[in-house]
């Protein structure tokens, strides 16, 4: 009779388990990978779970404004020669008391014109002269200044609220000398003078458009809206000849027209709700 016991029938075969060894490099590989894996997945949880800043939105805007000339600066330069200096004074003055005459006799107030102070100067020109030397025919060229008489001069200079007049008295001028003046009609310069006061105003303008463009961006884009005012300042200022679209970094000023166009930049940042 055999001692050996047989399996039973309802009891389960048992399965060989087999036991797998890593390096140590490789499980430590392994260990970081879980950790970090657990971290991105917090990390994401906690972004989506953070409720998202506002964004706000960064806009330029502009105004225009055409403006007149309210005061013109002109002056008028007058010459007068002769061959010595009282002469060529006395000349200068009876030129400069006609061109005074003048500009009273188109309607300018005495108190507008200024006759600054004259100057007179001797006039030389440089004379050239070739010599052969005695007993030779080497030729020497001598040089010397010679003296041709004496040159006066004068500005007269007139500044006025009565642009246009001063305007056509500055394009008419130049009639005097039919009558033996010697006169040069310099270009005016035209200056507003309500210029402070009206920066205020361009600078609101250029504000409330700024606002508007803001709006129109934020409307075209959907379920947006414009919020509090967070940052603004003021850009350059340009004072341009009417209709001339040139900036510069500086700001322009303006002086050789009548009529400008002013031009005030503001940038501002609001809050998007």
């Amino acid at each position: 009779m055999s001692n050996e016991i047989s399996p039973s029938p309802h009891l389960p075969a048992q399965k060989n388990i087999r036991h797998i060894s890593l390096p140590p490099l490789a499980a430590f590989a392994l260990a970081l990978g879980m950790v970090l894996s657990t971290f991105i997945a917090a990390a994401t949880w906690k972004d989506v779970r953070k409720r998202q800043e506002k964004n706000n939105i960064r806009i330029t805007g502009s105004a225009r404004e055409r403006i007149v000339s309210d005061l013109i600066h002109w002056s008028a330069g007058v010459e007068a020669t002769a061959a010595d200096r009282t002469a060529a004074y006395v000349a200068l003055k009876s030129g400069t008391d006609k061109v005074v005459a003048f500009l009273k006799g188109q309607g300018i107030k005495p108190e507008e014109i200024q006759a600054q102070s004259a100057s007179v100067n001797e006039v030389f020109v440089t004379v050239n002269e070739d010599k052969v030397l005695p007993g030779t025919n080497v030729p020497l060229r001598t040089t010397k200044q010679v003296s041709k008489g004496f040159s006066a001069g004068q500005l007269i200079t007139v500044s006025s609220t009565n642009v246009l007049l001063v305007e056509k008295s500055a394009r008419e001028i130049t009639a005097l000398l039919e009558q033996g003046v010697d006169v040069t009609s310099n270009s005016p310069r035209y200056y507003y003078t309500r210029l402070g006061e009206l920066k205020l105003k361009m600078l609101a303008e250029a504000a409330k458009d700024a606002r508007g463009r803001a709006e129109n961006i934020l409307t075209s884009a959907g379920n947006t809206s414009v919020g509090k005012l967070v940052y603004a300042d003021m850009g350059v200022i340009n004072i341009n000849p009417a209709n001339s679209t040139n900036t510069s970094n500086e700001g322009n000023n303006d002086t050789s027209s009548y009529e400008k166009d002013i031009i005030t930049i503001v940038h501002a940042e609001y809050q998007v709700k």
